[in-house]
Protein backbone atom coordinates (compact mmCIF):
# COMPACT_ATOMS: atom_id res chain seq x y z
CA UNK A 1 0.00 0.00 0.00
CA UNK A 2 0.94 3.65 -0.26
CA UNK A 3 0.10 6.71 1.79
CA UNK A 4 -1.45 10.02 0.72
CA UNK A 5 -1.30 13.53 2.10
CA UNK A 6 -2.79 16.78 0.79
CA UNK A 7 -3.07 20.23 2.28
CA UNK A 8 -4.83 23.45 1.32
CA UNK A 9 -3.67 26.59 3.11
CA UNK A 10 -4.23 30.35 2.92
CA UNK A 11 -0.47 30.74 3.46
CA UNK A 12 1.82 29.09 0.91
CA UNK A 13 3.72 26.12 2.36
CA UNK A 14 6.92 24.34 1.44
CA UNK A 15 6.36 20.89 -0.12
CA UNK A 16 8.66 19.58 2.61
CA UNK A 17 5.69 19.91 4.98
CA UNK A 18 3.80 17.30 2.95
CA UNK A 19 6.88 15.07 2.76
CA UNK A 20 7.29 15.27 6.53
CA UNK A 21 3.67 14.12 6.85
CA UNK A 22 4.39 11.17 4.55
CA UNK A 23 7.42 10.35 6.65
CA UNK A 24 5.24 10.18 9.75
CA UNK A 25 3.25 7.48 7.89
CA UNK A 26 6.32 5.61 6.66
CA UNK A 27 5.16 2.28 8.12
CA UNK A 28 2.28 2.41 5.62
CA UNK A 29 4.31 2.95 2.44
CA UNK A 30 7.42 1.30 1.06
CA UNK A 31 9.50 4.43 0.42
CA UNK A 32 9.98 3.51 -3.23
CA UNK A 33 9.12 6.92 -4.62
CA UNK A 34 7.45 10.27 -4.28
CA UNK A 35 5.05 12.37 -6.33
CA UNK A 36 4.23 16.03 -5.65
CA UNK A 37 1.52 18.22 -7.15
CA UNK A 38 1.55 21.92 -6.26
CA UNK A 39 -0.99 24.58 -7.23
CA UNK A 40 -1.73 28.20 -6.33
CA UNK A 41 1.97 28.85 -6.11
CA UNK A 42 3.85 31.28 -3.91
CA UNK A 43 7.41 32.52 -4.06
CA UNK A 44 8.71 33.69 -7.45
CA UNK A 45 5.73 32.14 -9.25
CA UNK A 46 3.11 34.18 -7.37
CA UNK A 47 3.47 37.12 -9.74
CA UNK A 48 3.12 35.06 -12.94
CA UNK A 49 -0.06 33.09 -12.25
CA UNK A 50 -1.15 33.04 -15.90
CA UNK A 51 2.12 31.77 -17.34
CA UNK A 52 2.21 28.07 -18.24
CA UNK A 53 4.89 26.18 -16.26
CA UNK A 54 6.67 23.13 -17.63
CA UNK A 55 7.71 20.51 -15.05
CA UNK A 56 9.79 17.46 -15.85
CA UNK A 57 13.11 15.63 -15.96
CA UNK A 58 15.49 16.10 -18.88
CA UNK A 59 18.85 14.92 -20.10
CA UNK A 60 21.13 17.56 -21.60
CA UNK A 61 20.19 16.31 -25.07
CA UNK A 62 16.50 16.36 -24.16
CA UNK A 63 16.74 19.96 -23.00
CA UNK A 64 18.16 20.98 -26.39
CA UNK A 65 15.25 19.26 -28.12
CA UNK A 66 12.83 21.02 -25.79
CA UNK A 67 14.34 24.44 -26.50
CA UNK A 68 14.19 23.87 -30.25
CA UNK A 69 10.52 22.85 -30.19
CA UNK A 70 9.42 25.64 -27.86
CA UNK A 71 11.20 28.29 -29.91
CA UNK A 72 9.65 26.92 -33.09
CA UNK A 73 6.18 27.24 -31.53
CA UNK A 74 6.95 30.71 -30.17
CA UNK A 75 7.27 30.11 -26.42
CA UNK A 76 9.82 32.33 -24.67
CA UNK A 77 11.19 31.61 -21.22
CA UNK A 78 9.70 33.92 -18.59
CA UNK A 79 11.21 32.41 -15.42
CA UNK A 80 13.45 29.43 -14.80
CA UNK A 81 14.08 27.66 -11.51
CA UNK A 82 17.18 25.50 -11.45
CA UNK A 83 17.40 22.73 -8.88
CA UNK A 84 21.09 22.29 -8.07
CA UNK A 85 21.80 18.74 -6.95
CA UNK A 86 24.61 17.13 -4.97
CA UNK A 87 26.92 15.06 -7.12
CA UNK A 88 25.82 11.76 -5.57
CA UNK A 89 22.08 10.96 -5.33
CA UNK A 90 20.63 8.97 -2.40
CA UNK A 91 20.68 5.19 -2.61
CA UNK A 92 18.02 4.00 -5.05
CA UNK A 93 17.53 7.40 -6.72
CA UNK A 94 18.83 7.69 -10.31
CA UNK A 95 21.28 10.40 -11.26
CA UNK A 96 19.51 13.00 -13.42
CA UNK A 97 20.87 15.79 -15.59
CA UNK A 98 18.10 18.36 -15.09
CA UNK A 99 14.94 18.74 -12.99
CA UNK A 100 13.19 21.45 -14.97
CA UNK A 101 10.68 24.01 -13.67
CA UNK A 102 10.27 26.73 -16.29
CA UNK A 103 7.55 29.33 -16.88
CA UNK A 104 6.90 30.61 -20.40
CA UNK A 105 5.28 33.55 -22.11
CA UNK A 106 2.59 32.42 -24.53
CA UNK A 107 3.43 32.67 -28.23
CA UNK A 108 2.30 35.95 -29.76
CA UNK A 109 0.11 34.01 -32.16
CA UNK A 110 -1.90 32.79 -29.17
CA UNK A 111 -2.56 36.21 -27.63
CA UNK A 112 -6.15 36.57 -28.84
CA UNK A 113 -7.17 32.96 -28.28
CA UNK A 114 -9.82 32.04 -25.72
CA UNK A 115 -8.53 30.42 -22.52
CA UNK A 116 -10.15 27.12 -23.49
CA UNK A 117 -8.25 27.05 -26.78
CA UNK A 118 -4.98 27.99 -25.07
CA UNK A 119 -5.45 25.13 -22.64
CA UNK A 120 -6.21 22.72 -25.49
CA UNK A 121 -2.98 23.73 -27.18
CA UNK A 122 -0.98 23.39 -23.95
CA UNK A 123 -2.20 19.80 -23.71
CA UNK A 124 -1.16 19.19 -27.31
CA UNK A 125 2.35 20.54 -26.63
CA UNK A 126 2.73 18.42 -23.49
CA UNK A 127 1.67 15.28 -25.32
CA UNK A 128 4.07 16.05 -28.16
CA UNK A 129 6.94 16.47 -25.71
CA UNK A 130 5.99 13.27 -23.94
CA UNK A 131 6.00 11.36 -27.21
CA UNK A 132 9.38 12.81 -28.15
CA UNK A 133 10.79 11.87 -24.76
CA UNK A 134 9.48 8.33 -24.83
CA UNK A 135 11.11 7.75 -28.20
CA UNK A 136 14.63 8.55 -26.94
CA UNK A 137 14.28 8.38 -23.15
CA UNK A 138 15.57 11.94 -22.75
CA UNK A 139 12.45 13.80 -21.54
CA UNK A 140 9.82 13.05 -18.89
CA UNK A 141 7.13 15.76 -18.84
CA UNK A 142 4.76 15.80 -15.88
CA UNK A 143 2.79 18.99 -16.47
CA UNK A 144 2.56 22.07 -18.65
CA UNK A 145 -0.07 24.32 -17.12
CA UNK A 146 -0.43 27.73 -15.46
CA UNK A 147 0.20 27.91 -11.71
CA UNK A 148 1.06 24.18 -11.39
CA UNK A 149 4.34 22.39 -10.59
CA UNK A 150 4.84 18.63 -10.41
CA UNK A 151 7.85 16.65 -9.18
CA UNK A 152 8.21 12.85 -9.29
CA UNK A 153 11.15 10.66 -8.42
CA UNK A 154 12.27 7.24 -7.26
CA UNK A 155 13.40 6.94 -3.64
CA UNK A 156 12.30 7.68 -0.09
CA UNK A 157 10.06 10.80 -0.16
CA UNK A 158 11.71 12.80 2.62
CA UNK A 159 15.20 11.81 1.49
CA UNK A 160 14.42 12.87 -2.10
CA UNK A 161 13.01 16.19 -0.87
CA UNK A 162 16.17 16.88 1.11
CA UNK A 163 18.33 15.80 -1.82
CA UNK A 164 16.55 18.34 -4.02
CA UNK A 165 16.75 20.88 -1.17
CA UNK A 166 13.17 21.92 -1.87
CA UNK A 167 13.06 24.25 1.13
CA UNK A 168 15.97 26.29 -0.21
CA UNK A 169 14.67 26.70 -3.74
CA UNK A 170 11.69 28.76 -2.65
CA UNK A 171 8.98 26.50 -4.06
CA UNK A 172 5.80 27.06 -2.06
CA UNK A 173 2.12 26.44 -2.77
CA UNK A 174 -1.27 26.82 -1.15
CA UNK A 175 -2.38 23.41 -2.43
CA UNK A 176 -0.03 20.42 -2.18
CA UNK A 177 -0.74 16.77 -2.90
CA UNK A 178 1.89 14.12 -2.07
CA UNK A 179 2.04 10.37 -2.52
CA UNK A 180 4.68 8.01 -1.17
CA UNK A 181 5.14 5.03 -3.46
CA UNK A 182 6.09 4.10 -7.01
CA UNK A 183 4.11 1.54 -8.94
CA UNK A 184 6.23 -1.48 -8.03
CA UNK A 185 3.87 -4.05 -9.53
CA UNK A 186 5.64 -3.58 -12.86
CA UNK A 187 8.81 -1.95 -14.14
CA UNK A 188 9.04 1.50 -12.56
CA UNK A 189 7.75 4.26 -14.82
CA UNK A 190 7.49 7.78 -13.45
CA UNK A 191 4.36 8.34 -15.54
CA UNK A 192 2.73 5.72 -13.30
CA UNK A 193 3.53 7.75 -10.18
CA UNK A 194 0.69 9.60 -8.46
CA UNK A 195 -0.58 12.32 -8.43
CA UNK A 196 -2.01 12.38 -11.94
CA UNK A 197 -2.93 15.62 -13.69
CA UNK A 198 -5.04 16.56 -16.71
CA UNK A 199 -6.20 20.03 -17.78
CA UNK A 200 -6.57 21.46 -14.28
CA UNK A 201 -7.76 18.27 -12.55
CA UNK A 202 -5.58 16.15 -10.26
CA UNK A 203 -6.08 12.90 -8.33
CA UNK A 204 -4.07 10.38 -6.36
CA UNK A 205 -5.21 7.07 -4.96
CA UNK A 206 -4.29 4.57 -2.28
CA UNK A 207 -5.54 1.24 -3.62
CA UNK A 208 -6.14 -0.58 -6.85
CA UNK A 209 -8.79 -0.57 -9.54
CA UNK A 210 -9.57 -4.07 -10.73
CA UNK A 211 -12.09 -2.66 -13.24
CA UNK A 212 -9.26 -0.90 -15.04
CA UNK A 213 -9.67 -2.47 -18.50
CA UNK A 214 -13.34 -1.58 -19.17
CA UNK A 215 -12.75 1.94 -17.82
CA UNK A 216 -9.67 2.35 -20.01
CA UNK A 217 -11.50 1.11 -23.11
CA UNK A 218 -14.42 3.47 -22.50
CA UNK A 219 -12.14 6.48 -22.07
CA UNK A 220 -10.11 5.62 -25.15
CA UNK A 221 -13.33 5.50 -27.18
CA UNK A 222 -14.15 9.14 -26.29
CA UNK A 223 -11.74 10.52 -28.89
CA UNK A 224 -10.01 12.90 -26.46
CA UNK A 225 -6.23 13.17 -26.85
CA UNK A 226 -5.57 13.50 -23.11
CA UNK A 227 -6.89 10.05 -22.21
CA UNK A 228 -3.60 8.27 -22.80
CA UNK A 229 -0.84 6.59 -20.82
CA UNK A 230 -2.62 4.20 -18.48
CA UNK A 231 0.67 3.07 -16.93
CA UNK A 232 -1.23 2.83 -13.64
CA UNK A 233 -4.73 1.48 -13.06
CA UNK A 234 -5.29 4.52 -10.82
CA UNK A 235 -4.65 7.08 -13.57
CA UNK A 236 -8.21 6.62 -14.79
CA UNK A 237 -9.53 8.38 -11.68
CA UNK A 238 -8.34 11.75 -13.00
CA UNK A 239 -9.60 10.89 -16.49
CA UNK A 240 -13.06 10.09 -15.11
CA UNK A 241 -13.09 13.30 -13.06
CA UNK A 242 -12.12 15.29 -16.16
CA UNK A 243 -14.70 13.50 -18.30
CA UNK A 244 -17.69 13.99 -16.02
CA UNK A 245 -16.76 17.62 -15.32
CA UNK A 246 -15.71 18.73 -18.81
CA UNK A 247 -17.84 16.63 -21.16
CA UNK A 248 -20.89 15.80 -19.00
CA UNK A 249 -20.89 19.06 -16.99
CA UNK A 250 -21.71 17.21 -13.77
CA UNK A 251 -21.08 18.58 -10.26
CA UNK A 252 -18.38 17.10 -8.03
CA UNK A 253 -20.84 15.15 -5.88
CA UNK A 254 -21.87 13.22 -9.01
CA UNK A 255 -18.31 11.86 -9.29
CA UNK A 256 -18.96 9.46 -6.43
CA UNK A 257 -22.19 8.31 -8.07
CA UNK A 258 -20.29 7.56 -11.28
CA UNK A 259 -17.39 5.54 -9.81
CA UNK A 260 -19.33 3.85 -6.98
CA UNK A 261 -23.06 4.03 -7.81
CA UNK A 262 -25.68 3.17 -5.23
CA UNK A 263 -27.32 -0.28 -5.36
CA UNK A 264 -30.64 -0.32 -7.20
CA UNK A 265 -32.60 -0.80 -3.99
CA UNK A 266 -31.02 2.33 -2.48
CA UNK A 267 -31.87 4.33 -5.59
CA UNK A 268 -35.58 3.65 -5.13
CA UNK A 269 -35.81 6.13 -2.24
CA UNK A 270 -33.29 8.66 -3.51
CA UNK A 271 -34.64 12.17 -4.31
CA UNK A 272 -32.73 12.15 -7.63
CA UNK A 273 -33.49 8.51 -8.46
CA UNK A 274 -34.41 9.05 -12.12
CA UNK A 275 -31.24 11.04 -12.90
CA UNK A 276 -28.98 8.64 -11.01
CA UNK A 277 -30.44 5.60 -12.76
CA UNK A 278 -29.63 7.18 -16.12
CA UNK A 279 -26.09 8.00 -15.00
CA UNK A 280 -25.56 4.51 -13.60
CA UNK A 281 -26.67 2.92 -16.84
CA UNK A 282 -24.95 5.26 -19.31
CA UNK A 283 -21.67 5.44 -17.35
CA UNK A 284 -21.60 1.87 -16.09
CA UNK A 285 -18.20 1.25 -17.69
CA UNK A 286 -16.72 3.95 -15.45
CA UNK A 287 -17.58 2.06 -12.27
CA UNK A 288 -14.42 1.26 -10.32
CA UNK A 289 -13.81 -1.86 -8.26
CA UNK A 290 -11.36 -2.71 -5.50
CA UNK A 291 -10.15 -0.85 -2.40
CA UNK A 292 -9.52 2.87 -2.93
CA UNK A 293 -9.14 6.15 -1.10
CA UNK A 294 -9.14 9.01 -3.61
CA UNK A 295 -7.91 12.56 -3.02
CA UNK A 296 -8.52 15.05 -5.79
CA UNK A 297 -8.27 18.71 -6.73
CA UNK A 298 -10.45 20.76 -9.09
CA UNK A 299 -9.40 23.72 -11.24
CA UNK A 300 -11.13 26.09 -8.80
CA UNK A 301 -8.95 24.81 -5.94
CA UNK A 302 -11.49 22.54 -4.25
CA UNK A 303 -9.79 19.60 -2.51
CA UNK A 304 -11.77 16.43 -1.82
CA UNK A 305 -11.58 12.87 -0.52
CA UNK A 306 -13.77 9.88 -1.39
CA UNK A 307 -13.77 6.16 -0.64
CA UNK A 308 -14.60 2.94 -2.44
CA UNK A 309 -18.02 1.35 -1.90
CA UNK A 310 -16.78 -0.67 1.08
CA UNK A 311 -14.35 1.86 2.61
CA UNK A 312 -11.34 -0.45 2.50
CA UNK A 313 -8.58 2.17 2.72
CA UNK A 314 -7.86 4.68 5.53
CA UNK A 315 -8.54 8.39 5.16
CA UNK A 316 -9.08 11.35 7.50
CA UNK A 317 -9.68 15.10 7.15
CA UNK A 318 -8.92 17.78 9.72
CA UNK A 319 -7.71 21.30 10.26
CA UNK A 320 -9.04 24.76 11.00
CA UNK A 321 -10.22 27.78 8.99
CA UNK A 322 -7.37 28.75 6.71
CA UNK A 323 -5.64 25.36 6.60
CA UNK A 324 -7.03 21.85 6.11
CA UNK A 325 -5.35 18.54 5.40
CA UNK A 326 -6.43 15.20 3.92
CA UNK A 327 -4.36 12.26 5.08
CA UNK A 328 -4.20 8.48 5.03
CA UNK A 329 -3.44 8.51 8.76
CA UNK A 330 -4.05 10.90 11.66
CA UNK A 331 -0.30 11.19 12.32
CA UNK A 332 -0.03 13.02 8.99
CA UNK A 333 -2.50 15.62 10.24
CA UNK A 334 -0.65 15.87 13.55
CA UNK A 335 2.61 16.60 11.74
CA UNK A 336 1.31 19.57 9.75
CA UNK A 337 -1.64 20.93 11.81
CA UNK A 338 -0.96 19.89 15.44
CA UNK A 339 -3.02 22.76 16.92
CA UNK A 340 -6.35 21.86 15.29
CA UNK A 341 -9.44 20.73 17.23
CA UNK A 342 -8.95 16.98 16.85
CA UNK A 343 -12.51 16.25 18.00
CA UNK A 344 -13.67 17.66 14.65
CA UNK A 345 -11.51 15.36 12.51
CA UNK A 346 -13.65 13.46 10.02
CA UNK A 347 -13.14 10.05 8.44
CA UNK A 348 -15.22 9.72 5.25
CA UNK A 349 -17.14 6.46 5.01
CA UNK A 350 -18.23 4.57 1.92
CA UNK A 351 -21.08 6.97 1.02
CA UNK A 352 -19.24 10.19 1.87
CA UNK A 353 -17.27 12.77 -0.01
CA UNK A 354 -15.45 15.37 2.09
CA UNK A 355 -14.39 18.61 0.43
CA UNK A 356 -12.80 21.96 1.23
CA UNK A 357 -13.51 24.83 -1.14
CA UNK A 358 -11.13 27.56 -2.27
CA UNK A 359 -12.26 29.78 0.64
CA UNK A 360 -10.82 27.19 3.10
CA UNK A 361 -13.46 28.00 5.72
CA UNK A 362 -14.78 24.52 6.51
CA UNK A 363 -15.04 20.88 5.55
CA UNK A 364 -18.25 20.10 3.71
CA UNK A 365 -19.55 16.54 3.53
CA UNK A 366 -21.97 15.26 0.94
CA UNK A 367 -23.42 11.77 1.11
CA UNK A 368 -24.68 9.73 -1.77
CA UNK A 369 -28.08 9.67 -0.09
CA UNK A 370 -28.29 13.47 -0.44
CA UNK A 371 -29.85 15.32 -3.35
CA UNK A 372 -27.30 16.34 -6.01
CA UNK A 373 -25.99 19.89 -5.61
CA UNK A 374 -27.38 20.65 -9.07
CA UNK A 375 -29.23 18.57 -11.59
CA UNK A 376 -27.28 16.71 -14.26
Amino acid sequence: MCRLFAVTSDTPLSPMKALEALDAMREGHDGSGVGLFMRDLGGPFAAIKGAPILSGIFTDAGLKKLDTLMMDIGFMTKYRMGIQLPETPPAGTPSRDIYLIRAYDYPRAWENLAEEEKHRRLLKVRLELREMGEADGDMIVFSFWPDVIMIKEIGDPLTVGRYMDLDRHGITARIIMAQGRQNTNYAINLYACHPFFLEGFATMTNGENTAFIPVKEFLESRGFDGYIGFQSDSEVFVHILHYISTFLDLPLDAYKHIITPLPDEALNSHPDASVLRILKQSCRRLIIDGPNCIIGNLPDGTLFMGQDSKKLRPGIVGGKPGIWAFSSEVCGLDTVIPDRDKSKDFQPMHLDMAMVGPDRKEVKVCRQTDRLSRQA
